[in-house]
């Protein structure tokens, strides 16, 4: 949900708050309000940090450039980050573990092997203090 949220508010430039909701009302399953919080919290802190994200995400690139990233690849690594870096109740490997399962259903067949390197290097750069809150 996170992810669709933050793919319509970038594309369609509603708020994050009203995907959610939408999101929410045609959900399969209910939402918790809880879930629903989260998933708030999550994206809005993506969205306010995007630049940042931006760079650390093209300092990761090796012999390639931020805009040749497909839209996708690069929200679910936002998300992921923002997730590993400000949210501290989630384990970092469980962060990118979702991460790479959401490259599975909504990526091209490659992108879960990139995902996984960018935030292997996220994660090791978090591990030696170099990347956190900013």
């Amino acid at each position: 949900m996170a992810l669709q949220s933050l793919y319509a508010a970038i594309l369609g430039g509603g708020s994050p708050e009203e995907t959610i909701d939408f999101l929410t009302l045609e959900a399969d399953e209910p939402i918790s309000e809880e879930g629903r919080e989260y998933c708030l919290k999550l994206t809005s802190s993506t969205l306010a940090r995007s630049e940042w994200l931006d760079q650390v995400i093209a300092s990761k690139l090796e012999h390639w450039e931020l805009g040749r990233v497909t839209l996708i690849d690069r929200l679910i690594l936002e998300l992921a980050m923002v997730e590993m870096v400000n949210f501290k109740d989630v384990p970092l490997k469980v962060s990118i573990s979702e991460a790479i399962e959401i490259a599975k259903i909504y990526s091209t067949a490659d992108s879960p092997g990139f995902i996984n390197g960018i935030l292997d290097a996220v994660y090791h750069d978090i591990l030696k203090g170099k990347l956190s809150d900013s």
